[in-house]
């Protein structure tokens, strides 16, 4: 039988040893995790908003190459009625956001005391914040529309179809119902943020509270709003930039017509079908600008109202002074209950 020479297993090159440390493994998974987010992120977000920005400047469509124009395209974001009236038709949603927001706190303060079925009340309230942006339209499409949903509910109660108005047709009430639109999608939303801030709550500051006789509207006062007061502005901040980029509802429902049109609506039609895409562009370049206005506002606001520096100074020694106060009323009970047991024996 013949026998074969017994051949050295060959060593790995310099390379690939290099590759199959375990040091240039973790340095290799930690490289690939920092840089394929931020390539997504350049490919996906910086690149298209640049674009957009170079389009902007460009009086052209989805096909021609277009011709450069300058600044005419934001000059006419300005003078264009209909893109001047659909800022005012978002105030109707800014207003919603408002009523929105209150309605959530409101919820969220009753909940967080401990409420009966406290469960079922924020599955029902969160519920519609799951459902899809387009069926909502068309749920309320149907709600509004004569004679349906709405109409009958209020002919039960003894209104007259006559007497109702025509919740989509009247421009005096159309765009109060579609911002109601939002006021039931997102409520829930904004109260489950506002109940989990209001949960992170120290407990001993309520115990404290009660020990000095605070009432609910007193420990909603001193307690709760000064600790969510970050989730407050956080919510606003969000409803008024969403309220400023409203699509679904005017969309689904009306088509933007009879006065219903928003920002994102009319922008929509300007792109898609008269192929205006340096215009809408600009549109959009100028909404970008009205959101970072609206949000340094908020925070300037905010930061005054609050008076962060000095409410924070004197909110922290509340604390300090409460738990204090609490863990001496704890230390007086147990002693006392310690006293009772060795007189009673």
């Amino acid at each position: 039988m013949a026998e074969y020479p017994l051949t050295a297993k060959a060593e790995p090159s310099g390379f690939r040893k290099f590759i199959r440390a375990d040091r240039t493994q973790r340095a290799l998974l930690i490289i690939s995790f920092m840089f394929v987010p931020l390539a997504l992120l350049l490919m996906f977000t910086y690149i298209p908003f640049g674009k957009m920005v170079q389009f902007s400047f460009y009086n052209r469509n989805y096909l021609s190459e277009g011709t450069f124009v300058g600044i005419q395209n934001y000059i006419e974001v300005f003078k264009r009625d209909d893109i001047f009236g659909s800022l005012i038709v978002s105030v109707y949603y800014m207003g919603g956001a408002v009523v929105q927001l209150v309605l959530a706190l409101f919820f969220a303060s009753l909940m967080v005391f401990k409420v009966k079925g406290e469960g079922i009340y924020k599955a029902c309230m969160f519920f519609p914040y799951l459902i899809c942006g387009i069926a909502v339209g068309f749920i309320f499409k149907f709600f509004y529309a004569r004679g349906f949903v709405l109409d009958s509910i209020l002919q039960f109660f003894g209104m007259e179809l006559e007497n109702i108005p025509y919740w989509l047709q009247d421009q005096k009430i159309n765009n109060i119902a579609l911002a109601a639109t939002s006021v039931w999608r997102y409520m829930g939303q904004n109260m489950v943020m506002f109940l989990g801030a209001m949960m992170s709550v120290d407990s001993d500051l309520y115990e404290a509270a009660e020990l000095d006789g605070a009432n609910r509207w007193q420990q909603f006062r001193y307690i709760i709003m000064p600790s969510i007061r970050t989730i407050i502005v956080l919510n606003l901040i969000l409803s008024i930039s969403g309220s400023l980029s409203a699509f679904e509802p005017p969309y689904v429902i009306t088509n933007g017509t009879m006065g219903t049109g928003t920002y994102f609506v009319i922008m929509n039609r300007l792109a898609h079908e008269n192929q205006k895409v340096g215009l809408a562009c600009a549109m959009a370049i100028v909404l970008l600008v009205i959101i970072i206005l609206c949000t340094v506002a908020q925070k300037i606001f905010f930061k005054y109202f609050f008076k962060d520096n000095e409410e924070d100074a004197i909110m922290k020694e509340e604390d300090r002074r409460r738990r204090q106060q609490l863990k001496e009323r704890k230390k007086a009970a147990r002693a006392a209950r310690k006293a009772a047991k060795e007189a009673a024996r």
